[in-house]
């Protein structure tokens, strides 16, 4: 019988230095493999059919679909070093269905309320301490806005991916996968300049664009901290995420008409796939128009 537990470790290391994965990815594929070696000491079909009834019954499809796939990577990983000679995944039906959930946006006017407040509380901070956190907040909610970064891309930015005199971002999103982001808004870069001044200091010592109190890089708990903070200070109620920011950028683009193809690589998606489900948000928008907004709704005939 093939131990398959003994190529794990090379997979990880694979994973890490030939397609340069985040350790967050690799720490998602190392539970993953864990949880497989518990369930069997085999690479079998039946083995696999097992696992994959075993999956549905316990948990939903997302987490489900993303368990099978670190399974299959594994696979490809053994096939490429030659460790084994076949798939057991060739003929075995993985198709797992899971409800499309559309992308939560925010509305546009309350976007421009956190954004008009985050710069009132520049106006009206009353230390040094408390203008460098607001410029820097202001900073955050405009990148996240203008580009449709993700929140960790946000976090990890290096400043030398940042050129204000060029107006554009360096972004490596998932798989290390570049992506450049013009900044064509002076609003944008008037705040990034001014962030960049006056954190100077703190960002050359840290190599990181965003920092913290303590020097070092933002962290993706931080931004969100500081998102619901300024919801409850200018009264929105709805609850919003940093990737919320990141569907907004893309469906309001979507809803100027702009091509889905430039959609999909200012989101560094590989496939256009993973972009069409903004679309499904603008039909529905659509549907809504012709609902509420149609003249033939006012027409009492008959």
């Amino acid at each position: 019988m093939f131990e398959y537990k003994q190529h794990v470790d090379g997979f990880l290391s694979y994973c890490r230095y030939h397609k340069k994965l985040s350790e967050k990815s690799i720490r998602a594929y190392k539970i993953d493999l864990s949880q497989y070696e518990n369930f069997s000491d085999e690479l079998s079909k039946q083995a696999l059919w097992n696992y994959i009834e075993y999956l549905n019954k316990k948990y939903k499809p997302k987490t489900a679909k993303r368990k099978l796939a670190t399974l299959k990577a594994f696979i490809h990983f053994l096939l490429l070093q030659d460790l084994i000679d076949y798939n057991p995944f060739d003929k075995l039906e993985t198709t797992i269905k899971e409800p499309m959930l559309l992308p939560k946006t925010i509305p546009l006017d309350i976007i421009a309320r956190l954004i008009s407040f985050s710069y009132q509380q520049i106006v009206f901070a009353k230390t040094d301490y408390q203008i460098r956190c607001a410029v820097r907040n202001t900073a955050i909610f405009e990148l996240m806005f203008a580009t449709g970064a993700r929140v960790a891309e946000i976090c990890t930015l290096h400043s030398e991916n940042v050129d204000l005199s060029g107006n554009s971002v360096r972004f490596y999103g998932k798989g290390s996968k570049e992506r450049i982001i013009p900044i064509e808004n002076f609003a944008v870069l008037s705040i990034l300049k001014k962030y960049r001044s006056m954190f100077e200091k703190e960002i050359s010592a840290s190599g990181y664009f965003f920092v913290n109190k303590l020097g070092g890089r933002m962290t993706e708990q931080s931004v969100r901290n500081m998102i619901n903070t300024y919801c409850k200070l200018c009264g929105v109620e709805m609850h919003i995420t940093p990737h919320m920011f990141r569907h907004s950028f893309a469906t309001l683009l979507l809803e100027e008409d702009v091509d889905i193809r430039y959609i999909q690589r200012m989101l560094g998606h590989s496939s256009i796939t993973t972009t069409q489900i903004y679309t499904h948000v603008t039909s529905a928008k659509q549907k809504e128009i012709l609902k509420t907004k149609h003249p033939r709704n006012k027409l009492n005939i008959g």
